[in-house]
């Protein structure tokens, strides 16, 4: 069975993801349903100098699923009904 590729095997060049923390973990980690496994994206995402960035593209393309600019799921709902009661 072969393992999964680092993130960074799958990101475009030239872009901020380039610079992401995670760019050399295994996807996997950011969509687990793992309450360790959870914490530990989210502390990655604690030390990467792109998280707002990342957090703003998940919020722009409605990421659905996953750990995202340091925001779970349900957390990035309540995120985007402040912008809309906002706006």
């Amino acid at each position: 069975m072969s393992s999964m590729p680092a993130l960074h095997d799958l990101l475009p060049t030239g872009t901020w993801q380039q610079d992401a923390a995670c760019r050399d973990a295994e996807p996997d980690l950011f969509f687990s349903t793992a309450e360790a496994d959870r914490a530990e994206a989210m502390e990655l995402c604690g030390t990467c100098p792109v998280r707002l960035e990342c957090l703003e593209h998940a919020l722009e393309t409605r990421e659905a699923y996953g750990i995202w600019g340091g925001t779970d799921e349900q957390e990035r709902k309540r995120l985007l009904r402040r912008r809309r009661r906002a706006a």
